[in-house]
């Protein structure tokens, strides 16, 4: 299912010219070779861009049109007119402290040196071989420059010594012929073309392919996948096979999973340039999310990204978008996605790194508008009252997760696998699962109020979360529109009434002490929300001591608050322990309680 639908993503990105045809690629070039036509070098162009990351500007190789690049691992395997410079030059790094080549061939880097200068000699061959019945000044030029150039002597030539280091830095390298790249030429791409085109025809490698449905050669092994977080600078593969306890009926390698040469080609490049769209990508823990629509339109990507990641210059938009969603119109907002086919498939990749291969965390397929209502039902399970200086109405996904994270450690991510099932759990409308619900308690037992590195306890995004599981996994809040958005007086449940007057008993402590430090929200509160039965005894007799400061006013004026509350409560005592689904409504009463007390000293 998957690799069928990047295979139609990747005809639908071709359709409109935006990626390769097979047997071409885009790559990485840092450097061109200026070669004449009789094969010798007189130049080197830098193709490196200067782009702006962040407040820095960077130094980036430029993405260029090649003949498709090869898999390789620790094997000689040559590049066709793109590749780095131990193949195109058999050459590598001079070491550090600059010593002559005679020097270096000892020990570590004479090895190294030899391998440069195998690899160069796979890269004549390939060369040769291709371009040898091929006419015309490029063809020519490629052709001299492998049949004369000497590695062993490279470092006499003045052009490639002065180059050296930023030759050797692991970039590609192309060749640059009469004013046009080798790879541009006409007769040199048909040669390239035709040599794809041939099968050596081996009864092994022609089979029923999996994605097509089609009798074709079988891929034996696939491009790697780049651009995953924490997979190998290199790349790792999608479908492979490293074992014999993976294969089967005696098939080796990406046999033993038939697909196409086409279709290998073709969901490779899809999800590679999915990759290189770094807006689009989203990561989650270890896991990197892409996405895209059946129709490729960038506007259902453009939509999804701002819907699940909102920001303070969207939430009118998006507030429309859902509006009109919810009465059955077009998603269309003053002329702002108005190209948008509801219907169509929506596909959402997750997929994280595991040692040279790449394991799919969660795909998910659905209809475009459905994705999108998940979505704002989400949204409205999350919502609560909001601190005043809170504008977002929509929290975006990965905010709601750094909630669950310590905001103090240097490693900020959520747990690896529960940001991505919280992820597909919001997409599909499903179950949150229980880590994210226990990822909030524990932050909140471990964490104090710190008003110095703007940390709290219980947060606006905290609570919401503990809302939003309790709606959707336990049942036990109802879901009608208005209810537990704020403070819900008219709730008797035992764990939500406790928490209110945990926090009308901290109000009454910090009335009574104008500017107190610590309140007994940071010793107590923790044991309170787990047994209340042994905490609370404690905490009126404090309380006691505190309503002797306070006028006669404030005093009447909690006591009927706490009166009130207090025959919510059983008349047989408080409960000895609560459940971990008693203490979040413990802290979601506590937090709705609180709210209500700073609004009511706002409107003072």
């Amino acid at each position: 299912m998957i690799l069928q639908a990047l295979t139609e993503y990747y005809e639908r990105l071709a359709e409109q010219g935006i990626v390769s045809m097979p047997g071409w690629s885009t790559a990485k070039v840092s450097d061109a070779i200026v070669l004449d036509l009789d094969g010798k070098i007189i130049g080197v162009l830098p193709l490196k861009e200067t782009v702006t990351r962040g407040t820095k500007k960077v130094e980036v190789s430029r993405d260029c049109k090649v003949p498709q690049v090869v898999s390789r691992s620790r094997d000689i395997k040559a590049n066709f007119l793109c590749d780095n410079a131990k193949y195109i030059l058999g050459i590598v790094e001079k070491k550090k402290d600059g010593k002559e080549s005679d020097k270096e061939a000892e020990g570590a880097d004479e090895k190294k040196i030899s391998w440069a200068f195998e690899c160069f000699e796979a890269a004549k061959k390939l060369h040769l071989q291709i371009l040898k019945q091929v006419q015309g000044d490029v063809a020519q030029a490629v052709r001299r420059f492998f049949e004369t150039w000497n590695p062993r002597k490279a470092r006499e030539n003045s052009i490639i010594s002065q180059s050296w280091d930023e030759l050797t830095a692991g970039g590609n390298l192309v060749f640059y012929i009469n004013g046009k790249y080798a790879q541009e030429d006409h007769a040199v791409a048909m040669a390239w073309e035709k040599m794809c085109a041939e099968s050596d025809g081996t009864e092994e490698q022609v089979g029923r392919c999996l994605v097509t449905g089609k009798q074709t050669e079988i891929a034996r092994i696939h491009t790697v996948i780049k651009g995953v977080r924490g997979a190998q600078p290199s790349g790792a593969a999608l479908v492979s096979f490293n074992a014999s306890a993976f294969e089967s009926y005696g098939k080796e390698q990406s046999y033993n999973a038939p697909v196409g040469k086409y279709a290998m080609f073709a969901y490779t490049t899809a999800l590679n340039y999915l990759l290189t769209q770094s807006k689009y990508v989203k990561l989650l823990g270890d896991t990197t999310v892409v996405y895209w629509s059946e129709d490729a339109n960038i506007e259902c990507k453009d939509l999804f990204f701002a819907a699940s990641e909102p920001t303070t210059d969207n939430q009118e938009l998006l507030e429309g978008v859902f509006s009109n969603l919810e009465k059955g119109y077009a998603v269309d907002v003053d002329s702002v996605y108005k190209n948008i086919n509801l219907n169509q498939r929506f596909y959402v990749l997750g997929i994280a790194p595991n040692a040279t291969r790449l394991s799919v965390r969660f795909f998910y397929v659905d209809e475009f508008g459905k994705i999108l209502q998940h979505l704002k039902q989400h949204y409205d399970r999350m919502d609560v009252v909001r601190p005043t200086k809170d504008t977002i109405h929509y929290m975006g996904i990965w905010r709601m997760l750094q909630e669950t994270v310590n905001k103090k450690s240097k490693d900020k991510s959520p747990q690896a696998g529960m940001a991505g099932r919280t992820f597909s759990a919001i997409l599909s409308g499903g179950r949150y699962p229980e880590s994210m619900y226990f990822a909030v308690l524990e932050r909140i037992r471990a964490e104090q109020d710190d008003s110095d590195t703007h940390s709290y306890k219980i947060t606006r995004g905290r609570a919401g979360i503990i809302k939003a599981y309790l709606i959707r996994n336990t049942k036990s809040l109802q879901e009608r529109e208005g209810l537990f958005v704020a403070l819900n007086e008219a709730c008797n449940d035992v764990a939500y009434v406790l928490g209110r007057e945990f926090s009308v008993l901290e109000d009454i402590q910090q009335t009574a002490n104008p500017g107190i430090n610590a309140t007994i929200k940071d010793r107590y509160f923790n044991s309170a929300c787990a047994t209340p039965a042994v905490i609370f005894p404690v905490l009126y007799k404090l309380k006691n001591s505190h309503v002797r400061k306070l006028s006669v006013g404030n005093a009447i004026y909690f006591e009927k608050i706490l009166t009130s509350l207090q025959a919510k409560l059983p008349a047989e005592g408080l409960p000895l322990r609560l459940t971990l689904e008693q203490q979040g409504k413990f802290i979601l009463g506590y937090y709705h309680q609180t709210q209500k007390r700073y609004e009511k000293k706002g409107e003072e």
